[in-house]
C-alpha cells in the first residue's frame, strides 16, 4: 500500500492538512481496497494549530523516512522557521525518491530545505512574491493551482490542495479512481480557469454570453483547418485590429494563443482517448506539422506528447499504485 506522510509543522492550517488527509484516505481500488495509508508525524507529539487548538501527532519524523509521499501543509505566519532537523529530513527523504508535494505557504518550507531550487514552483498568491524575493532559485509562477515537476510538488492555497491531490490520484491511478474521489469530495476532477495548472478539457473554456461565442465554437469545430486572424475577423464582421481588441477584452487573451491552447487541449484529449499516431493527431489538432506540434505542446504542457500518452492513456483501471516516483519521467507541465 502506498504510504503517505502528512507533515505537521507548529501553527499548521487545519484545512492544509485536513485536505490531503482526507482525501487520500478516501481514495480505494477498483477491487475496494484502499489505495494509501495515511498517517501524521511531527517533530514533537504535540503540535499547536492555527486557530487555537493542539494536535497530537503519533508518529515522528522517522515516519518520512517510510513514507512513498510526503505532504507539507501550510502554517501561520505566525509560525517559527522548520527546524535542522525538519529540513534534513525532507533533504534525506528527496534523495532517497520520495514524491514530495506542499500545500499553499508549504512551498517556503520546501524551499528553504533546497528543494525547490531550479524548479517551477507556485503557493498562495498572496505570498508568491515574497517566496520569489527570499528563495530568487525558484522560478515562482503565482497564477496556477499547481505545479508538478514529476517528484516534487507545489499547490497554491485552500481548495487547490484538492485540486493536487486528484492530480496526484490520477498520475498513480488513472481518471476513473481520480473522479470517483473527486465525487466524495463535492468538486469536479478539472477545474476551468487561468489559474488552472495542466487540467485537460475536450474543449477550452469558452466565455458564455459574450458577442464571440458563436466565433469561438466555430474555431473548436475548425481546429484542424488553417484559421487566420483575417479569416477570423471577417466572420467577426469586425477590422482586425478592433476584432484582436475585442477578443482580448472578452477572453484575456490574442486570437493565436487562444487558438494554440485549444489546439494543445484537443491534442491532450486525443492521446488520452485514441490510439492515433502522434503525427495524425498533429493534423487533427491543425498543427502544420508534427515537429511544430511537438514543439508547442512541449512549451504549454512541460512535456512530451508521447510522455503524456504514457502517463495519462488507457489507465483508468491501474490495479496498483507506483510506489516511488524516483526515475519516473516528469509529471505534466503547466497550461497558460
Amino acid at each position: 500500500m502506498h504510504s503517505v506522510a502528512i507533515l505537521v509543522l507548529d501553527h499548521v492550517v487545519p484545512f492544509d492538512m485536513a485536505a490531503p488527509q482526507q482525501t487520500f484516505a478516501w481514495t480505494h481500488l477498483p477491487d475496494g481496497r484502499p489505495a494509501y495509508r495515511v498517517r501524521l508525524c511531527a517533530e514533537t507529539p504535540e503540535v499547536r494549530a492555527d486557530g487555537g487548538f493542539t494536535l497530537r501527532v503519533e508518529r515522528g519524523l522517522e515516519a518520512l523516512a517510510d513514507a512513498d509521499t510526503i505532504i507539507v501543509p501550510g502554517c501561520s505566519p505566525d509560525a517559527p522557521p522548520p527546524s535542522a532537523r525538519v529540513l534534513a529530513a525532507l533533504r534525506q527523504a528527496a534523495e532517497a525518491g520520495t514524491r514530495i508535494a506542499s500545500v499553499c505557504v508549504g512551498a517556503f518550507v520546501l524551499a528553504e530545505a533546497g528543494l525547490l531550487d531550479g524548479l517551477r514552483a507556485t503557493t498562495h498568491w498572496v505570498a508568491a512574491g515574497e517566496l520569489a524575493r527570499r528563495f530568487p532559485r525558484v522560478e515562482v509562477a503565482p497564477d496556477v493551482l499547481y505545479v508538478d515537476n514529476g517528484q516534487i510538488l507545489t499547490s497554491a492555497g485552500a481548495a487547490a490542495a484538492l485540486d493536487l491531490c486528484l492530480h496526484m490520484i490520477r498520475r498513480d491511478l488513472g481518471s476513473a479512481v481520480a473522479a470517483n474521489i473527486a465525487r466524495m469530495s463535492v468538486m469536479p476532477l478539472e477545474r476551468e480557469g487561468g489559474q488552472a495548472q495542466f487540467i485537460v478539457h475536450e474543449h477550452p473554456p469558452v466565455p458564455r454570453g459574450s458577442e464571440l461565442e458563436p466565433l469561438l465554437e466555430w474555431i473548436e469545430d475548425h481546429l484542424a483547418h488553417e484559421v487566420t486572424l483575417a479569416t477570423l475577423a471577417a466572420r467577426a464582421g469586425m477590422s482586425e485590429r478592433t476584432f484582436s481588441r475585442r477578443f482580448r477584452e472578452q477572453t484575456g487573451t490574442t486570437p493565436l494563443q487562444w487558438l494554440l491552447r485549444a489546439r494543445v487541449r484537443r491534442a491532450q484529449f486525443l492521446l488520452e482517448n485514441t490510439d492515433h499516431p502522434v503525427e495524425r493527431i498533429a493534423r487533427q489538432a491543425g498543427f502544420g506539422s508534427p515537429t511544430a506540434f511537438r514543439e508547442r505542446f512541449r512549451k504549454v504542457a512541460g512535456t512530451t506528447p508521447y510522455a503524456y500518452r504514457a502517463a495519462f492513456h488507457g489507465k483508468s483501471a491501474a490495479p496498483a499504485v507506483r510506489a516511488r516516483t524516483a526515475g519516473a519521467a516528469p509529471g505534466p507541465g503547466p497550461v497558460p
